[in-house]
């Protein structure tokens, strides 16, 4: 979002697995009637926004997504029931209210959380519920040690040397706060570790993992960034994701 970059979106469709897993209990919590209009934040490729559609057969979906490439492959995978368009979601701005705000890992690759959740806030009809699965404090800790450390050697130093990358990996506290700054009331918020061995190692973390820090290189330098974490990675490789479960309502 606020710190978007065009994704592969393809590639991201067929190794996000353990998303679309992760997605599937954030969606059983959600308690749909079928009728509701929902949004998807940050919606990806579509392929999560399939299931929530799915459940909303005399519903609407929509979804959005500051990536065009995954906005385009939504739009295949949905099809013309569902409004799937290109935003920012610190930036969002609905012409309509909705029942419900659903996202799945996305809400680490933004930032500045406390605009973030009055977006949401004010995309929500009084009563509306917010529910959402993102990274949260301690996810990919040791595969991240590894990063920046490759990241501060030859001959990636001058292009993200010391760089920490765009995450907000944020605390069930701190998120409870700012959920309280925008308005909501009836907030939980609580971590889950959720290992996740992938099953395409490289294609996963290129795509996944490390987009942010290859878009800063040239491009003769991305394929060996992707090798020396390869090389550098424990095998198998098992990345030690933790989960931050987001609930809250806007008030009547």
């Amino acid at each position: 979002m606020s710190s978007a970059r065009d994704w592969d979106a393809k590639t991201y469709d067929r190794v996000s697995t353990p998303q679309a897993e992760w997605a599937e209990a954030v969606l059983d919590r959600l308690e749909l009637r079928g009728d509701e209009t929902v949004l998807d934040a940050g919606c990806g490729s579509g392929r999560v926004t399939r299931v929530l559609q799915e459940r909303l057969p005399r519903g609407k979906v929509i979804a959005v997504d500051a990536s065009t490439s995954m906005v385009e492959e939504a739009r295949e995978a949905l099809g013309p029931e569902a409004d799937v368009f290109v935003s920012d979601l610190v930036d969002l701005d609905l012409h309509d209210e909705v029942d419900a705000v659903f996202s799945n890992a996305v809400f680490h690759w933004i930032p500045d959380h406390d605009t973030l959740f009055k977006r949401l806030f004010a995309a929500l009809k009084p009563g509306g519920r917010l529910v959402v699965q993102c990274g949260g404090a301690g996810n990919i800790e040791r595969f991240h040690g590894i990063l920046f450390e490759v990241a501060d050697e030859e001959p990636f130093r001058e292009y993200i040397g010391g760089w920490k990358g765009p995450w907000n990996f944020a605390t069930p506290a701190e998120s409870a706060a700012w959920l309280s700054s925008a308005g909501f009331v009836d907030a939980e918020c609580w971590l889950e570790e959720r290992p996740v061995e992938p099953d395409e190692p490289e294609a996963f973390i290129r795509t996944v993992c490390l987009g942010h820090h290859l878009e800063r290189l040239p491009d003769e330098l991305k394929p060996r960034l992707v090798e020396r974490m390869m090389a550098r990675a424990p095998e198998p490789l098992v990345l030690d994701y933790v989960r931050l479960n987001i609930e809250a309502r806007k008030p009547e």
